[in-house]
């Protein structure tokens, strides 16, 4: 691994091999609690948006979703 590489950044990395666009943004709800959305597109299987609390569930929740899209 290339020094300090966090779990969600394999995710992107690995998704962007396979083609997808991915995206990710932090903000707070009315509440003030943090909410990380994350999204990925890929022309020939659509796209998808999630969001969690914690930045690694949102990308996992992400990559999750893609992995279960029918064929």
């Amino acid at each position: 691994m290339h020094g300090h590489v966090k779990y969600w950044q394999i995710i992107i990395e690995n998704l962007h091999n396979a083609g997808w666009n991915c995206g990710s943004m932090a903000t707070t709800d009315g509440k003030g609690r943090p909410i990380w959305v994350v999204a990925a597109e890929r022309s020939d299987a659509g796209g998808f948006i999630v969001h969690a609390d914690q930045e690694l569930a949102a990308f996992l929740e992400l990559e999750s979703a893609i992995q279960n899209r029918p064929a």
